[in-house]
């Protein structure tokens, strides 16, 4: 009978011929190009969520829009009306709806991508793929559902007085720095989501106290003279607030911001979704433990 090789000899054996370890993270250049052959399934799985998530709902797609909308109402009577933020800004109802809409798609997909991976072990653990696809796909979900939405926030900018102008075609690429940087985001908290449970619980309340510091309410203009500049600089410049104002910059005559605001979401867009990519990658042996 012949004899199996040694197990140190087996396994070189292995490697020698292609053959991996299962559940091995494979070489970064390899693993995107995996990712990127997958587009296809991403697509369909993120339709097929957001199918899912209104077949039972009498009133369906129509949530994608009438959620921020309301919250948008919501906000108005407490921060326009009861305390006065709406002062010193010109056309604050398209003001408070663009950054409640924009935000809110932040929001959702780091959310989402938090459970990418625990929400869907029967796939992580039964099938051979690179696990980006779950984060990725999860921030397609909600792309879906913030394009969705855009069919009453263009309506309620225009009934604002709001006119189109040629700024509008900057629209598109605000978004498409935010979703970069969302999709960076999605897949640090993914990782961080499978490896710590609690995460879940704490993940709401932050991204609370994000929306409260990004702007979406009031204007950064009323803490001048008493934030230091240096705090002033970073609620300007830190992402939340960056990509709020691009995309009212890009649709509001009344709002502008200088040039160093879509470097600035240029850098952010690229840094995380850089670096978001590489730290997932470097855990996707451990997914599968999960």
């Amino acid at each position: 009978m012949v004899q199996p090789p040694p197990d140190g000899e087996a396994a070189e054996a292995a490697l020698a011929h292609g053959l991996q370890p299962v559940g091995a993270r494979p070489p970064l250049p390899a693993y995107l190009r995996a990712l990127w052959q997958r587009r296809s399934f991403i697509w369909a799985f993120a339709r097929a969520r957001v199918d899912a998530t209104y077949t039972r709902s009498q009133l369906g797609r129509a949530w994608n829009f009438l959620t921020p909308l309301m919250n948008a109402g919501v906000y108005y009577l407490i921060f326009g009306l009861l305390l006065q933020t709406s002062r010193g800004i010109e056309n604050f109802i398209a003001y408070l709806v663009c950054g409640v809409f924009v935000m809110g798609y932040s929001q959702r997909s780091i959310r989402s991508g938090s459970v990418a991976i625990t929400g869907n072990l029967g796939l992580v653990r039964s099938l051979h793929f690179p696990r980006a696809v779950l984060p990725v796909a999860a921030v397609t979900e909600q792309f879906l559902g913030f394009l969705a939405s855009l069919t009453i926030l263009i309506p309620v900018i225009l009934l604002t007085g709001e006119p189109i102008t040629w700024a509008w075609l900057l629209f598109p690429v605000a978004i498409a720095l935010q979703t970069l940087f969302t999709t960076g985001a999605a897949l640090t908290f993914a990782r961080l989501g499978a490896q710590a449970a609690d995460l879940n619980q704490i993940l709401p309340f932050a991204l609370r106290v994000w929306l409260y510091g990004s702007g979406v309410f009031y204007s950064f203009d009323r803490f001048q003279g008493v934030l230091p500049d240096w705090a002033l600089v970073i609620l300007t410049y830190q992402p939340g607030a960056v990509y709020l104002q691009l995309a009212r910059d890009a649709l509001m005559t009344s709002y502008t911001v200088p040039v160093s605001v879509w470097w600035a979401g240029v850098a952010w867009g690229v840094v995380a979704l850089v670096g978001g990519t590489v730290y997932f990658w470097r855990a996707e042996a451990f997914y599968g433990r999960v």
